[in-house]
């Protein structure tokens, strides 16, 4: 069992969120907050998982759930967090990924209608990977592809796809089934994609997520000769 606890103001989100979770056997609500002082509390009492908490929460109303990922990394590092916004805007996924993107997810709220990529970023958290909803990648990608200079102008199709597929802190082999590639082929791509953009390739998934994340985030990063 995963054992999450849900941190939303809106009484008609959170109800709907908490049924959505309840759908799923391996899924076990242990705790339901209006704000994270709620979930706070609500950590000292009950062992959990995952945190699912809103981006925007009482008393300020501006980036409580980033805040609270930073706060429950220090005191609670293996408590994961799912934070949920209807921003795509990147720099609230950066800021959230900044201290490291090992059990640390980001989900616009069109995707927790999809019971799927709910449970997936659940899932991953979870394991100690990480998530990135695919909107907030197509939002960097569309940002930096801007640029006449940009690296990402050099990427096939189908390195756009596996991108976007490693931003989400899938697995090669996760990747190769999504695609319907072989794992080789999946190899290969992202060895080709690494090097057009000046990246390290790491085996590690949370690091490629990151290193992505922030090479996406720089509008004006040109890579070197």
């Amino acid at each position: 069992m995963i054992r999450v606890a849900v941190a939303e103001d809106n009484l008609l989100v959170r109800e709907g969120i908490v049924g959505l979770l309840k759908l799923t056997p391996e899924f076990e609500v242990v705790a339901v907050c209006e704000d994270s002082d709620a979930l706070l509390s609500a950590l000292a009492e009950h062992p959990m998982d995952v945190v699912l908490t809103d981006i925007r929460m009482p008393p300020s109303g501006t980036d409580e759930g980033i805040r609270l990922a930073a706060a429950l990394r220090e005191a609670h590092p293996d408590v994961g967090v799912v934070v949920i916004s209807q921003h795509d805007n990147p720099s609230y996924a950066l800021r959230l990924f900044e201290e490291g993107s090992d059990r640390r997810g980001y989900l616009l709220k069109d995707g927790v209608h999809d019971r799927a990529q709910l449970a997936s970023a659940i899932r991953s958290v979870a394991g100690g990977g990480s998530f990135i909803d695919p909107k907030v990648v197509e939002a960097l990608v569309r940002a930096k592809t801007r640029g006449a200079n940009s690296a990402l102008a050099d990427l096939s199709p189908r390195e756009h796809e596996i991108l976007a597929e490693i931003a989400q802190g899938k697995s090669n082999a996760a990747i190769a089934e999504s695609l319907f590639l072989t794992k080789r082929a999946v190899e290969k791509h992202i060895n080709g994609i690494f090097f057009k953009l000046n990246l390290i390739y790491d085996e590690d998934v949370s690091k490629r997520v990151k290193a992505t994340l922030l090479f996406l985030a720089e509008p004006d990063t040109v890579p070197p000769p």
